[in-house]
């Protein structure tokens, strides 16, 4: 699903017209970013926390050039499921390789 997807499905269950859910939307994403990019995190009760992970200076390798490359320290965003929201999709059934749902025997 894309985002024009996501807004026409919103927009088709609310009745709030696209460019108001657009505007919404994109509202949001940029409130996480910042918040994420401010060194906060964000908990959402049963759907889950967008959360900074830091991750470690190392020496990494340029293979073209096989020369070693210092990796400073940095940190990167993630999401973290709520166990409502990994118990809700673990109920679902696995989509077959042409997109449609298996049937179960």
């Amino acid at each position: 699903m894309r985002k024009a997807d996501l807004v026409n499905q919103i927009s088709e269950k609310t009745g709030i017209p696209k460019v108001d859910v657009l505007v919404t939307l994109e509202t949001m994403f940029k409130e996480v970013k910042d918040t994420l990019s401010g060194g906060e995190n964000i908990y959402i009760r049963g759907f889950g926390s967008f959360i900074t992970k830091k991750r470690a200076a190392k020496i990494g390798r340029n293979i073209k050039k096989n020369v070693a490359v210092h990796i400073p320290e940095h940190y990167i965003p993630a999401f973290k499921p709520a166990k409502e929201f990994v118990a809700e999709v673990k109920k679902l059934v696995a989509p077959k390789p042409d997109g449609g749902p298996e049937e179960e025997d």
